[in-house]
Protein backbone atom coordinates (compact mmCIF):
# COMPACT_ATOMS: atom_id res chain seq x y z
CA UNK A 1 0.00 0.00 0.00
CA UNK A 2 1.11 3.19 -1.13
CA UNK A 3 0.51 6.08 1.42
CA UNK A 4 -1.21 8.98 0.15
CA UNK A 5 1.19 12.75 0.85
CA UNK A 6 -0.34 16.03 2.84
CA UNK A 7 -2.42 17.60 0.37
CA UNK A 8 -3.46 14.56 -1.51
CA UNK A 9 -7.49 14.78 -2.42
CA UNK A 10 -10.05 12.28 -1.53
CA UNK A 11 -13.61 11.31 -2.11
CA UNK A 12 -14.63 9.20 1.48
CA UNK A 13 -17.72 6.71 1.18
CA UNK A 14 -18.87 8.28 4.10
CA UNK A 15 -17.87 11.70 4.52
CA UNK A 16 -17.40 13.14 0.52
CA UNK A 17 -14.70 15.28 -0.49
CA UNK A 18 -11.60 15.61 1.49
CA UNK A 19 -8.11 16.71 1.67
CA UNK A 20 -5.10 14.64 3.30
CA UNK A 21 -4.04 17.60 6.47
CA UNK A 22 -1.79 15.08 8.29
CA UNK A 23 -0.51 11.54 7.91
CA UNK A 24 0.23 9.13 11.21
CA UNK A 25 1.03 5.59 11.34
CA UNK A 26 -2.28 4.09 11.67
CA UNK A 27 -4.27 7.05 10.29
CA UNK A 28 -4.99 10.07 7.39
CA UNK A 29 -6.07 13.52 8.59
CA UNK A 30 -8.78 14.54 6.60
CA UNK A 31 -10.24 18.05 6.11
CA UNK A 32 -13.83 17.15 4.78
CA UNK A 33 -15.60 19.74 2.79
CA UNK A 34 -19.00 18.92 4.57
CA UNK A 35 -17.82 17.10 7.61
CA UNK A 36 -14.79 19.13 8.78
CA UNK A 37 -11.82 17.17 10.19
CA UNK A 38 -12.07 13.54 10.81
CA UNK A 39 -9.08 10.99 11.35
CA UNK A 40 -9.57 7.33 9.15
CA UNK A 41 -7.55 4.62 8.79
CA UNK A 42 -5.04 4.20 6.18
CA UNK A 43 -6.89 1.33 4.72
CA UNK A 44 -10.61 3.30 4.87
CA UNK A 45 -12.23 2.71 1.59
CA UNK A 46 -12.28 5.79 -0.64
CA UNK A 47 -11.31 7.51 -4.01
CA UNK A 48 -8.13 8.88 -5.08
CA UNK A 49 -9.00 12.06 -6.79
CA UNK A 50 -5.72 13.75 -6.65
CA UNK A 51 -2.29 12.03 -5.16
CA UNK A 52 0.21 13.73 -3.54
CA UNK A 53 4.03 12.13 -2.88
CA UNK A 54 7.13 12.49 -1.06
CA UNK A 55 4.58 14.99 1.44
CA UNK A 56 4.49 11.83 4.09
CA UNK A 57 5.60 12.54 7.70
CA UNK A 58 4.43 8.83 8.39
CA UNK A 59 5.16 9.58 12.26
CA UNK A 60 5.54 12.91 14.37
CA UNK A 61 9.11 13.16 16.47
CA UNK A 62 6.01 14.08 19.25
CA UNK A 63 4.62 10.65 18.05
CA UNK A 64 7.74 9.24 18.93
CA UNK A 65 8.93 11.00 22.52
CA UNK A 66 5.81 10.20 23.54
CA UNK A 67 6.17 6.32 23.05
CA UNK A 68 9.56 6.25 24.58
CA UNK A 69 8.48 7.97 27.28
CA UNK A 70 5.49 5.40 27.61
CA UNK A 71 7.62 2.60 27.18
CA UNK A 72 10.43 3.31 29.52
CA UNK A 73 7.70 4.55 32.54
CA UNK A 74 5.78 1.20 32.09
CA UNK A 75 8.62 -1.03 31.84
CA UNK A 76 11.55 0.26 34.40
CA UNK A 77 12.05 1.16 37.81
CA UNK A 78 13.78 4.17 36.68
CA UNK A 79 12.82 7.08 38.52
CA UNK A 80 12.98 10.40 38.54
CA UNK A 81 16.31 11.78 40.60
CA UNK A 82 14.18 13.09 44.05
CA UNK A 83 16.60 15.44 46.30
CA UNK A 84 16.37 14.34 50.49
CA UNK A 85 16.05 17.98 52.14
CA UNK A 86 19.20 19.25 53.40
CA UNK A 87 18.90 18.99 57.20
CA UNK A 88 18.57 15.20 57.05
CA UNK A 89 21.21 13.88 54.51
CA UNK A 90 23.54 11.65 56.30
CA UNK A 91 21.74 11.68 58.91
CA UNK A 92 19.63 8.18 60.28
CA UNK A 93 16.42 7.08 61.31
CA UNK A 94 16.68 5.48 65.49
CA UNK A 95 13.95 2.66 65.91
CA UNK A 96 13.91 1.89 69.94
CA UNK A 97 11.39 -0.36 71.20
CA UNK A 98 9.99 -0.35 74.56
CA UNK A 99 11.57 -3.04 75.91
CA UNK A 100 15.22 -2.17 76.66
CA UNK A 101 16.25 -5.71 76.25
CA UNK A 102 15.70 -5.61 72.91
CA UNK A 103 18.06 -3.98 70.26
CA UNK A 104 17.27 -0.41 68.45
CA UNK A 105 17.68 -0.26 64.90
CA UNK A 106 19.33 2.40 63.24
CA UNK A 107 19.31 3.05 59.63
CA UNK A 108 20.43 5.71 57.23
CA UNK A 109 17.76 8.40 56.24
CA UNK A 110 18.84 8.42 52.42
CA UNK A 111 18.11 4.36 52.47
CA UNK A 112 14.69 5.37 54.41
CA UNK A 113 13.97 8.37 51.91
CA UNK A 114 14.92 6.09 48.62
CA UNK A 115 12.42 3.55 49.99
CA UNK A 116 9.87 6.20 50.31
CA UNK A 117 10.39 7.37 47.06
CA UNK A 118 10.16 3.87 45.41
CA UNK A 119 6.71 3.27 47.61
CA UNK A 120 5.73 6.66 45.55
CA UNK A 121 6.94 5.58 42.63
CA UNK A 122 5.39 2.10 42.36
CA UNK A 123 1.92 3.55 43.76
CA UNK A 124 1.86 5.77 40.51
CA UNK A 125 2.67 2.96 38.50
CA UNK A 126 -0.16 1.18 39.69
CA UNK A 127 -2.50 4.47 39.77
CA UNK A 128 -1.40 4.68 35.70
CA UNK A 129 -2.37 1.07 35.39
CA UNK A 130 -5.97 1.16 37.11
CA UNK A 131 -6.47 4.28 34.90
CA UNK A 132 -6.00 2.83 31.82
CA UNK A 133 -7.46 -0.88 32.34
CA UNK A 134 -10.05 -1.97 30.25
CA UNK A 135 -10.97 -5.22 32.75
CA UNK A 136 -12.22 -2.44 34.97
CA UNK A 137 -15.43 -0.35 34.59
CA UNK A 138 -15.70 3.39 35.52
CA UNK A 139 -16.64 2.34 39.27
CA UNK A 140 -13.80 0.18 40.18
CA UNK A 141 -11.41 2.57 38.72
CA UNK A 142 -13.13 5.08 40.99
CA UNK A 143 -13.08 2.93 44.27
CA UNK A 144 -9.69 2.02 43.64
CA UNK A 145 -8.14 5.72 42.71
CA UNK A 146 -10.12 6.57 46.77
CA UNK A 147 -8.19 4.04 47.79
CA UNK A 148 -4.59 5.28 46.35
CA UNK A 149 -5.87 8.62 47.24
CA UNK A 150 -5.69 7.48 51.37
CA UNK A 151 -2.53 5.85 50.50
CA UNK A 152 -0.99 9.26 49.51
CA UNK A 153 -2.96 10.63 52.14
CA UNK A 154 -1.22 8.43 55.15
CA UNK A 155 2.09 8.88 53.20
CA UNK A 156 2.01 12.46 53.53
CA UNK A 157 4.39 12.32 57.23
CA UNK A 158 6.71 11.54 55.69
CA UNK A 159 7.12 15.31 53.41
CA UNK A 160 9.04 16.70 55.56
CA UNK A 161 12.11 13.99 53.71
CA UNK A 162 11.28 15.97 50.52
CA UNK A 163 13.60 18.56 49.44
CA UNK A 164 11.15 19.93 47.02
CA UNK A 165 7.51 20.61 47.44
CA UNK A 166 6.33 18.88 44.38
CA UNK A 167 7.63 15.70 44.92
CA UNK A 168 5.63 15.57 48.19
CA UNK A 169 2.66 13.28 48.69
CA UNK A 170 -0.78 14.50 48.90
CA UNK A 171 -4.01 12.79 49.70
CA UNK A 172 -7.75 14.04 49.43
CA UNK A 173 -7.79 18.03 48.43
CA UNK A 174 -10.25 20.13 50.91
CA UNK A 175 -12.67 22.06 48.52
Amino acid sequence: MKLLGIGSRIKHTEFGLGVVTNVTSKHYWVTFIENGLETIDLNSDFEVIESVEDEVDTISFYEVENTLRNMLKQWSDISEIVPIADRWKGGKLILEPKDTNLASKEIPIDTFFHKIVMVRDRVRVMEQKINSSKLLDDQEKVDLQQYITRVYGSLTTFNVLFKIKEHQFSGAKSK
